[in-house]
């Protein structure tokens, strides 16, 4: 299966008791999708994983792969592999290994093991993990059999990512993570992303992701432009506070509860912020 379009990294909605609201985490895939989003991310960063207990992580995959099994639609799991061997996972979204910083033929050693048992989109994120890759690594990865894609989080677009993306095997996908930056990265060939503020106006990040495969460079620069300004906004402080407070405000979450070691996003935040979409009855 080869990637494409706008894939939504789903954080966990908590009831007014502290419980995840299930409920609520359906209904919010089923949105995304049918506002355009081409697949669903479960217990990425944005989900808070780390701060749920096994049972909560399994729920919430179980959950978000009986919206994906609905809708026909690809699925990737974070933060355990265990669960990406479930019914109706495509892939695990897996980090490179963080903290360590094992050096990049570590790092491929690591891709190569764990490849063997599930598909992988590998998730560079150089800012956390502490460790580069150069463009001729990521190659080396994405050969690797069973890798299909990476998210792509460097927090820049440079000289590395033209190189990167002018030379890579068919079948590999590098989806963008960095919210503010997707718009060049579609530009220059990415064939999507896996954006947090996508929660929001999903349609309007489908239809840029849409508009460069066009090359409707006039329609995707004007989106573009609009979009980055509503990603430095929500991403304003740590991910995912400041998203589970419009989307609490738009009436689509009960709470905009996170939990330790993160704080609820200031209500200043909020100000001139997209409109909600008004929820879906299902």
């Amino acid at each position: 299966m080869t990637l494409t379009g706008i894939f939504v990294p789903l954080i966990t909605p908590f009831a007014a008791d502290g419980a995840v609201a299930l409920d609520v985490l359906a209904r919010l895939g089923h949105e995304v999708l049918d506002d355009g989003a081409a697949g669903l991310v479960a217990l990425g960063t944005t989900g808070e994983p780390a701060s749920l207990t096994p049972a909560e992580q399994e729920a919430v995959v179980d959950v978000i792969a009986g919206v994906s099994r609905e809708r026909g639609t690809p699925l990737l799991v974070g933060a355990r592999m265990d669960l990406a061997a479930r019914p109706g996972v495509t892939a695990a979204l897996s980090l490179v290994p963080p903290f360590v910083r094992p050096g990049e033929a570590g790092v491929i050693a690591h891709f190569e093991t764990l490849a063997g048992t599930v598909p992988l989109v590998i998730y560079h994120v150089p800012y956390r993990t502490g460790q580069d890759l150069t463009p001729a690594t990521i190659r080396r990865l994405a050969a690797i059999p069973g890798v299909i894609g990476m998210k792509y989080a460097t927090g820049s677009v440079d000289a590395g990512t033209v190189d990167l993306l002018g030379d890579l095997p068919d079948g590999f996908a590098l989806l963008g993570g960095d919210d503010p930056v997707i718009s060049p990265l579609l530009a220059l060939g990415a064939p999507g992303g896996i954006l947090a503020s996508a929660h929001l106006e999903t349609r309007s990040f489908a239809e840029l992701a849409s508009a460069w495969r066009a090359g409707d460079a006039e329609r995707a620069r004007a989106l573009g432009n609009r979009l980055a300004g509503l990603s430095r906004a929500l991403f304003a402080e740590p991910n995912p506070t400041v998203i589970k407070a419009v989307l609490h405000d738009h009436g689509r979450i009960p709470t905009a509860a996170v939990r330790l070691p993160l704080l609820q996003a200031a209500a200043g935040r909020l100000s001139g912020l997209t409109p909600g979409r008004a929820p879906t009855p299902r």
